[in-house]
């Protein structure tokens, strides 16, 4: 059920997620994400995500209304004019629909190694704290059928405003592990099922269950893409443009793998090469 309320105000404490879009911690702290344009918006409204509120030009009412009416939950829909919700939010928009969804909790990594099809595909990010970088690589995960992604401690949030966005949404269909829950950037958010496993520690674990850890690492001339095995259970680690993978997780994963570039170009970008690797995992399951 959904209930509609017209706002001529932008003072309700029910608009504070959307007031402070621009304050990603806050979100954090409340446990929630905001879902913004029309296309992202429907996937959250289809998804098994907990949607908290939607909010809408009076326009978009009767599109959204048969999506509105299949949600289980009591859920609020705000209706105002375009020039308010851009007062409200703070900056120009588009379309000018968004939505609040319940960030879900962090997958677990045994659920992750026992409940999935065999062979296993994983990825991991490393340092990566481009919001638009980490949505574009979400994206290519669920678009080459990775089963899981695994978020350094040192990594950004994949449910930030802008990492939603720009994964189309498709960070709603991705299992995710998130290992910053108790480091400091996240030191608001500490709750009794996070952990403090880091990223090389994690990696370390998975090669113990038979999982082989790949370095999406541009500088080496020891092992080309297309000498790569991706056909068994495996996981893919990728670094960030500027400082690339760690040392230590570097050395937490089995090789590390080039791209064949000339030496005019020192990388690609993270969610480019994501696709370049993955497409290759999905080529190389597909012969098998």
């Amino acid at each position: 059920m959904f209930h509609v309320h017209s706002i001529a105000s932008l003072d309700l404490p029910e608009l504070a997620p959307y007031r402070t879009m621009r304050r990603p911690l806050e979100h954090e702290r409340e446990g929630i994400f905001v879902a913004e344009g029309e296309k992202v918006v429907r996937r959250l409204l289809k998804s098994r995500f907990e949607v908290l509120s939607v909010l809408l030009p009076d326009k978009h009412l009767e599109n959204f209304r048969p999506l509105l009416e299949t949600r289980p939950e009591s859920l609020n829909v705000y209706l105002a004019g375009k020039k308010l919700l851009e007062q409200l939010i703070g900056f120009s928009m588009y379309q000018g629909v968004l939505a609040v969804g319940r960030i879900p909790p962090p997958a677990s990594l045994d659920d992750i190694l026992s409940k999935n099809p065999r062979p296993l595909l994983l990825a991991a990010v490393d340092g990566l704290t481009s919001a638009e970088n980490l949505g574009a690589l979400v994206r290519n995960c669920v678009a080459f059928g990775v089963q899981a992604l695994i978020v350094g401690e040192t990594s950004s949030s994949p449910f930030l405003r802008r990492a939603v966005r720009n994964s189309m949404g498709t960070i709603l269909q991705l299992p995710v592990i998130e290992l910053a829950k108790l480091g400091l950037r996240h030191q608001f958010t500490a709750k009794p099922h996070t952990t403090d496993l880091t990223l090389a520690e994690c990696l370390t674990r998975l090669r113990e269950r038979g999982v082989r850890c790949l370095a999406a690492y541009p500088h080496t001339d020891e092992k080309f893409l297309w000498q790569a095995d991706f056909s068994g259970d495996c996981c893919i680690v990728f670094g960030s443009e500027g400082e690339g993978i760690s040392a230590p997780v570097l050395a937490a994963c089995d090789e590390a793998v080039a791209i064949p570039m000339p030496p005019t170009v020192d990388s690609l970008n993270v969610g480019a090469a994501a696709a370049v690797f993955l497409y290759e995992a999905a080529r190389q399951r597909r012969k098998c």
